[in-house]
């Protein structure tokens, strides 16, 4: 038996050692002799990160998955493994380092490296112990790292391949830089914000005399830099001055007019100021008239770099003599823009300051404003891996879902930049690159294969690049590397193509195209067939989770709950904005008074999958999740009641005579509709349909009426032996393969009970998981039985709902007469009165041939059929006569409704004929309810 509380905590991390520890996560062969492979590549979390609420989300679904196709006999993969997070692990590692008082330029690069994986091995499984938490079933025994042996063979492979084709190239370009990291940053780890700032209007006299023209600037100091002013070929005001020359403030510089369409007449004064070497804009206009006199004679061909790698004043070069004013050198930018701001101001060349909203664009590791900055890069030529890519998605080989997100991957990939893979930091897959004393560049998969390639001898000293390779090139691989490649394993041929990719839409550019690209590439195959985009999940009201706002919802939280002072310190830690921690407190304690109580994986799962929809925003609210921790105790409960009336008795194992009532086969045809529901919903990532299926049948058909119609046939005397046994075997097996239909969902409690359960249905096995999942029967419909259940449950609502109205007891037994009553009603009378006398307590049941026999009575309708319970001594004249109005009112409600429906010609033409025939039948059903209440009403009011 069961124990009688419901309690997640005692059973769950018992249930994942046991399925940990037996292998059951490993593949298997096929038990289908006709099951195709089934494999999901898990989106390799950060091995610094720990579990958030978007990453609980996309878990929970992945893992529904592996375990509905794992239960269909498929060989089933989840790929298990983490990112090395280049920048972020680094991060961690220095500030550990940091607080010794050392810098990792102490340790040297060897060292350094060495202290990173000694990190790993100490810290860096705190997401993977999560992940159990939450009950994914990944092939631990199989788990990769990006930066293991194998993954690194991979990447070092696809780059010199690349090299070799001419895919890959180094060359100086504009990227985001990050000053305080020193390095370049990906798109992905840039987050532009709102601030307030200031615009500067700056004038830039011209060469002629005549006057000037001023220019905005959000960043004066770059003026420094600056090679032209551009204006629009359009704009009147300032068409006669292309070709002239403006002098540019404190520099000795003069600077031409040029006309490109970059400036807009409408913004500002309509002059732009072009600074090529620090804005991605205007070094593409720099690109479209670099070849002009005017520019190419400037230093550099006008394209300037006036930072450091720390963003300050750099110094000039030997060659340079006084391209930047001493008076800045050295400086930080900051500092160096409040002097240019001074000097300007005393020169009479600052027209304006003004108070300004910008989005700043700030790294998100160091939160430093990043600088754009040209610099030596390693770049992928990505145009020529993008074409097949696109091809692959136009002509149906991968499909988004929803089929929207499509059109943000052809947006991208058909404008697509080549992609800057280079990193300047220490941790990460070093660059297969060596040069020689003269800078010659050798690319190999060590530097022993260069010497070997190119006839170098130990003589010539050949230095490795310094640089990494951005995390997302290892990514990039993920679904063929992870599997042996560039070996021929099994698992590779085996598991690729994967089947689906689950991920967000926010990294359908950094890491899905890259992956499509990729695997196309090497593979000569897609490496996924579906891409499923889901939600961001947000707080209940539709917020973004931050730390900032703190709003931020930890899962393990909800799973073993945490208390208010807990939560209030953990929302309030180490976070960027200090300032802000009082009022995120404030509201924590009015959101949580009791803190949080703790929900158990299984509710929190549910939620997830009842939430997943086909939207772009997953509101998540707390209050859904303790109502789906009801829903458990609702199972364990009603799984408690049939143990106690299963356990030990005949349960119709053997070749004993079954004898099934109605709602034993209504009950059969409810669940088999309910596997149809749930098995066509998954197969289409609808978890939100899969989730709800089997919420109504299991409370509302199961638990709320199938368990009460059983009681009357396990307790009467009425009831044969070959009855009771057929309601016996009903309860256990609906109970047994309710289970294993839940169990992709609520993992946990499913096992518990069905470990209990499985013996009375006669089921081997040792774990559901591996337990097959439900096939629908066709030939488990039983519209009979249907029909005859939905009529007593009419019987049933409507006596309840007349006690209801009129204050009578639930329990209090009537006497019950019928009118009009057809013989089919008259059949189910007889045959259902068991039921109707059991849970609407009806006394006695007399069918009247002529309804003017009937007292005055309460009246429920069932279709045309009429329950009379009479009034005298117990009705309330005014409630019925409410009662009666009411209902009334719903049916002229809806009358109205259907009748406006039915009036519109777009819907009575284009809705499907049995549509408008339903439709129209209602409409008669409702008038002739209508006409009954209406007599029935007079008959009360002349009490």
């Amino acid at each position: 038996m069961l124990e009688k509380q419901y309690n997640p905590q005692a059973i769950e991390t018992r249930w994942y050692q046991f399925w940990e520890a037996r292998g059951d996560f490993v593949p298997t062969a096929a038990r289908q002799p006709t099951a195709a492979p089934y494999c999901v590549m898990i989106p390799p979390p950060n091995v610094t990160g720990s579990l958030h609420m978007g990453h609980a989300f996309q878990d929970t679904i992945m893992d529904a998955l592996i375990r509905y196709h794992r239960m269909r006999g498929e060989p089933t993969l989840w790929q298990a493994g983490t990112d090395h997070a280049g920048i972020a692990t680094q991060m961690v590692v220095e500030r550990l380092i940091n607080a010794e008082g050392q810098t990792r330029h102490d340790f040297g690069r060897e060292q350094f490296i060495k202290r990173v994986w000694e990190w790993k091995a100490e810290s860096g499984g705190t997401i993977t112990r999560q992940l159990r938490r939450m009950g994914a079933s990944l092939d631990w025994e199989h788990e990769r790292f990006t930066m293991d042996d194998g993954l690194s063979a991979a990447v070092r492979e696809v780059f010199v391949r690349l090299f070799e084709e001419g895919l890959i190239y180094r060359g100086k370009r504009l990227v985001n830089w990050d000053p305080v990291l020193h390095t370049a940053v990906s798109d992905l780890e840039v987050l532009s914000e709102e601030e307030s700032g200031h615009l500067w209007e700056m004038r830039y006299p011209l060469t002629n005399g005549t006057g000037d023209l001023v220019v905005s600037t959000t960043r004066p100091e770059t003026l420094l830099g600056d090679c032209a002013v551009a204006v629009n070929p359009e704009d009147e005001r300032y068409r006669h001055l292309i070709g002239e020359f403006v002098h540019l403030p404190l520099t000795g510089r003069r600077i031409p007019i040029i006309a490109d369409e970059h400036a807009d007449p409408t913004f500002g004064t309509g002059c732009v100021k072009i600074t090529p070497a620090h804005d991605f804009n205007d070094h593409q206009v720099w690109l479209r008239h670099r070849d002009e006199t005017a520019i190419a004679d400037q230093p550099h061909g006008g394209l300037i770099n006036i930072f450091t790698p720390s963003a300050s004043i750099r110094a000039n070069e030997p060659d340079e003599g006084q391209l930047l004013p001493a008076a800045y050198l050295g400086l930080d930018r900051y500092e160096a823009r409040k002097r240019i701001v001074a000097d300007l101001e005393a020169a009479g060349l600052l027209a304006a300051v003004k108070d300004h909203r910008l989005q700043q664009p700030r790294g998100d590791r160091s939160g430093a404003v990043i600088e754009p900055y040209l610099t030596d890069q390693w770049y992928v030529r990505v145009a020529p891996l993008a074409a097949p890519a696109i091809k692959a998605v136009e002509n149906g080989d991968v499909r988004f879902v929803p089929d929207n997100w499509k059109n943000t991957y052809f947006e991208w990939m058909r404008n697509i930049q080549d992609w800057c893979i280079s990193r300047q930091i220490w941790w990460g897959h070093r660059i297969p690159a060596w040069y020689d004393a003269e800078g010659n560049v050798y690319v190999g998969r060590s530097e022993q294969e260069v010497r070997d390639k190119h006839g170098l001898g130990a003589e010539i000293a050949l230095a490795q690049d310094e640089d990494v390779l951005d995390t997302w090139f290892s990514s990039a691989l993920w679904p063929f590397s992870t599997l042996g490649w560039p070996e021929s394993t099994e698992r590779l041929a085996m598991f690729y193509p994967t089947s689906v990719l689950v991920t967000g839409f926010d990294i359908i550019f950094f890491w899905v195209a890259r992956m499509l690209m990729m695997g196309l590439k090497f593979m000569d195959a897609v490496p996924f067939r579906e891409i499923y985009i889901h939600g961001l999940v947000r707080d209940a009201h539709g917020d973004k989770m931050s730390k900032s706002k703190g709003n931020v919802l930890d899962p393990i939280d909800l799973i073993d709950g945490i208390d208010l002072e807990a939560l209030v310190e953990k929302r309030t830690k180490g976070m960027m904005q200090p300032h802000l921690a009082a009022k995120i407190a404030k509201a924590t304690r009015q959101d949580f008074p009791a803190g949080i109580p703790a929900f158990g994986t299984d509710a929190l799962r549910f939620t997830f999958a009842a939430l997943a929809t086909t939207g772009r925003d997953i509101k998540f609210d707390l209050a859904r999740t303790e109502g789906y921790r009801n829903f458990c105790n609702k199972l364990w409960n009603a799984s408690r009641y049939v143990l106690m009336n299963t356990e030990e008795q005949d349960c119709g194992l053997g070749n004993e005579l079954l004898e099934l009532s109605a709602a034993d086969r209504w009950i059969r045809a409810r669940f088999n509709a309910t596997v149809i529901a749930v098995t066509s919903a998954i197969d289409v990532y609808r978890f939100d349909l899969a989730a709800q299926a089997i919420y109504e049948f299991t409370w509302n058909d199961f638990c709320d009426w199938y368990l009460e119609l059983s009681k009357p046939v396990l307790t009467g005397d009425h009831a044969s032996a070959a009855a009771k046994r057929g309601t016996r075997h009903t309860l256990i097996t609906t109970l047994e393969t309710l289970l294993r239909l839940a169990h992709p969902i609520m993992p946990f409690i499913t096992e518990e009970i069905w470990q209990k359960v499985k013996p009375l249905a006669g089921v081997n096995g040792d774990t559901i998981m591996l337990a097959p999942f439900p096939l629908a029967d066709a030939g488990e419909e039983d519209l009979p039985a249907v029909r005859e259940i939905d009529w007593v449950k009419q019987c049933i609502l409507g006596i309840r709902r007349i006690k209801g109205e009129m204050n009578i007891p639930p329990g209090k037994p009537l006497p019950l007469l019928v009118a009009n009553a057809s013989e089919q009603d008259q059949l189910w009378l007889k045959t259902a009165r068991p039921y109707l006398d059991f849970l609407a307590r009806t006394e006695s049941i007399t069918v009247l041939a002529d309804e003017v026999d009937a007292p005055e009575a309460a009246m429920a309708l069932v279709g045309a059929m009429k329950l009379l319970i009479p009034m005298a001594g117990l009705i309330d004249k005014d409630a019925e006569l409410k009662r009666l109005d009411k209902e009334l009112a719903r049916l002229t409600d809806d009358n109205a409704r259907i009748e406006q429906k039915l009036a519109n010609a777009s819907f009575v033409d284009k809705a499907p004929a049995a549509v408008v025939a339903k439709e129209r039948e209602r409409l008669a059903e409702n008038a002739a309810a209508i006409g009954n209440l209406l007599a029935q009403r007079d008959k009360i009011a002349a009490l």
